[in-house]
C-alpha cells in the first residue's frame, strides 16, 4: 500500500497546532484525514495517533496536572467516549458535524467578545464538559474542541491545561479504540501508518512544546480560542462544500 506523505506532514502540522492550542491533533487531524481515507479509517487512525501523541504531552507536561478536573471531567469523557463509539455505526454524522460546527463558533466569539466571561471549574459544568467531549470523541472522531473550549473558559494556566487536556485524551482514546476495532475500524491500512504516527505523536509534541514557551500566559486563553473559532468555521466550510458538490 502507497503511503501518503503529504497526509503525514499534514499529521505533523495537527499535532504542533493541537499541542500549542491545548485540545489535541483531532479537532485539525479528523478533517483532514477525510479527505485521504473514509469516514471511518480516519476514526480509527485517530485514536491510535493520539495515544502516542498524548503519551509525550503527559510526560512532556505531567507537572501541572489538576487532578481534580481529570477525575470529574475524565470519568464522564470516558464513559460517553464509549457510547458514541458504538453509535457511530448507526448515526448519521454529517448533521452531528455541522451542529458540532456551529456550537464551536458561536462559543468562541462569545469568549473571545466577551473575555471577562469565566466558567466556574466546578464539579457540574466540569461533567457537563467532559460528557459532551467524550461522546463528540467517540462519534465524530474528534471532542478535543469541546473540552478545550471548556478549559479555556475555565482560564486554567497554559501546561496545567495541556497536561489535563493529555490526561483525559490518553484515557478517551485507549477506550475507544477497543470499540473502534470491534467495529472494524482498525484493520491492515490503519496498522501501517502507526509507526509514522507514533514518530509524529512524539516529534509533533515537542515541538509544540518548544514553540509554546514563547507565548505568554495572558495570550495562550485567547489562541486556544481563536483555533476553536477556526476549527469550527473549517468544518462548516467543509460541509457546505461537501453539500454542494
Amino acid at each position: 500500500m502507497k503511503i501518503s506523505y503529504i497526509f503525514l506532514l499534514l499529521a505533523l502540522a495537527a499535532e504542533i497546532i493541537g499541542t500549542i492550542g491545548g485540545f489535541g491533533s483531532s479537532v485539525f487531524f479528523v478533517p483532514l484525514g477525510n479527505f485521504y481515507f473514509d469516514f471511518y479509517s480516519v476514526l480509527g487512525m485517530t485514536a491510535i495517533f493520539h495515544l502516542s501523541s498524548n503519551v509525550s504531552k503527559i510526560f512532556l507536561f505531567k507537572k501541572g496536572l489538576d487532578k481534580k478536573l481529570l477525575l470529574y471531567i475524565g470519568v464522564p469523557s470516558v464513559l460517553f467516549v464509549i457510547a458514541g463509539g458504538f453509535l457511530s455505526k448507526i448515526v448519521d454524522t454529517g448533521s452531528l458535524e455541522i451542529i458540532l460546527g456551529i456550537f464551536l463558533v458561536v462559543f468562541s466569539l462569545l469568549f473571545l467578545i466577551k473575555n471577562e466571561i469565566m466558567v466556574l471549574p466546578n464539579k457540574r459544568n466540569s461533567i457537563i464538559g467532559g460528557s459532551l467531549s467524550g461522546f463528540s470523541a467517540g462519534l465524530l472522531g474528534t471532542g478535543g474542541a469541546i473540552r478545550g473550549l471548556t478549559m479555556a473558559a475555565f482560564n486554567l494556566e497554559k501546561h496545567a491545561f495541556i497536561a489535563t487536556s493529555a490526561f483525559i485524551d490518553f484515557m478517551i482514546d485507549f477506550s475507544r479504540t477497543f470499540v473502534y476495532y470491534e467495529n472494524g475500524y482498525i484493520g491492515k491500512q490503519e496498522l501501517t501508518y502507526l509507526p509514522f504516527l507514533f514518530a509524529i505523536g512524539l516529534v509533533g509534541t515537542y515541538l509544540g512544546k518548544r514553540i509554546l514557551h514563547y507565548i505568554p500566559q495572558g495570550k495562550f486563553r485567547r489562541l486556544s480560542l481563536i483555533f476553536i473559532l477556526l476549527i469550527g468555521l473549517a468544518t462548516i466550510a467543509k460541509l457546505t462544500f461537501d453539500h454542494l458538490n
